[in-house]
């Protein structure tokens, strides 16, 4: 028995923001010399980020129209954690909505009133009652629809959400699980002049992706079997990735040694995948990596033998929309799902994610046409 992701639908906050906008957004707000805001504006052009999304306004304008950030050169005081999780509460829920709806308009049999189970996943903003039972109640879904929480896993946690899925699939082949992944990530900018803020800065943005999972496959269209898992840790990458909650929000570490670390465990993880399935690496030519930033995309690419058209969903969603923590890995997966052919059927496909630990994850998928 296996299980089938059906449906992938996305939302961004309606604040497109020009990668090299936000690179003057954060100059002026570091206030950075004129060298060392050359030095910044170079970081953001190598990104391989075009435009981000933000559920904030500020990133787009200039001090003394913030709404969000302190109408002061140094932006202090700088806004607190309080005041971050009070902008995750505003905004998370409408642009959740959006990302379900989206989704279960792809699969038009599926009602609302079908859904069984809901898998809520943020590592961006925690509040109770929470995400989940208000979506609940702002979707109209069953007062005992079995709610779960999957918090503060950072970019590999739509993995564990599907992981989740799978099991309740397996468990009742009734089941029609709604996976909800949001991520408001720039509520969370740190004034810090250290080279991995910079970085982390430089990377994400805002985004929910909502997915369907079934026991049978989608009666219409394109769908992908969840055939296999597998995960391991990078214990040496440990202090590489990180994410606290601090005084003033919560601090992401992202280490330029990240993709070093990747590169060290990254055939390790695929041979593990694989070991005990009928495919071969050499057998996969369709791949859904989330792309953590481009230096990792390209480490993977030279481990895997694989060249950048076969990444290319994953650069597509890094140029368009950046890093959105677990969102990103749907937004790819469902990049690759409206790409497909009737020639694709039976495909494998691949899919990587990354996150805190150094936590690498690995999952393997299967194309089927209704």
């Amino acid at each position: 028995m296996t299980s089938y992701l059906c449906a992938i639908g996305t939302a961004t906050p309606p604040h497109r923001i020009p990668q090299p906008q936000i690179a003057t957004f954060m100059a002026e707000g570091l206030q950075l010399n004129a060298a060392d805001t050359r030095k910044l504006r170079a970081l953001y052009r190598v990104t391989g980020i075009a435009q981000r999304y933000s559920v904030l306004a500020d990133y787009s304008r200039t001090n003394g129209d913030f709404e969000f950030f302190p109408n002061t050169p140094d932006l202090e005081p700088f806004p607190t954690v309080g005041q971050r999780m009070a902008a995750y509460r505003q905004y998370a829920l409408p642009l959740s909505v959006e990302a379900v709806r989206n989704c279960l308009q792809q699969q038009p049999d599926v009602a609302l009133s079908d859904i069984t189970h809901l898998i809520t996943v943020s590592c961006t903003g925690m509040y109770a009652p929470g995400l989940d039972i208000e979506l609940v109640a702002q979707l109209g879904l069953s007062t005992s629809v079995r709610r779960t929480c999957v918090n503060f896993m950072g970019c590999y946690a739509a993995f564990n959400a599907l992981k989740l899925a799978q099991a309740f699939c397996l468990a009742d082949p009734k089941a029609k699980v709604l996976l909800v992944c949001t991520e408001l990530c720039t509520i969370h900018f740190q004034k810090n002049k250290e080279e991995d803020h910079l970085v982390s800065n430089a990377l994400f943005g805002d985004g929910s992706a909502a997915a369907l999972v079934q026991a049978q496959p989608a009666s219409h269209g394109y769908s992908l079997s969840l055939e296999a898992f597998h995960c391991e840790l990078e214990p040496d990458g440990h202090a590489d990735m990180a994410w606290h909650i601090n005084d003033f929000g919560f601090e992401m570490t992202l280490s330029s040694y990240v993709p070093r670390m990747i590169q060290k465990g990254i055939r390790q993880l695929t041979e593990g995948l694989l070991r005990k399935l009928p495919v071969k690496l050499k057998d996969i030519h369709a791949f859904a990596i989330h792309p953590g930033g481009r230096k990792i995309l390209e480490t993977i690419e030279q481990e895997l033998g694989m060249s950048a058209h076969d990444n290319r969903f994953a650069y597509q969603v890094l140029r368009d929309y950046g890093n959105m923590s677990s969102a990103t890995v749907l937004f790819v997966l469902r990049e690759l799902l409206q790409s497909l052919t009737p020639a694709e059927a039976g495909a494998p496909v691949l899919s990587f994610a990354f996150g805190p630990g150094l936590t690498l994850e690995a999952m393997l998928l299967q194309v089927h046409l209704a």
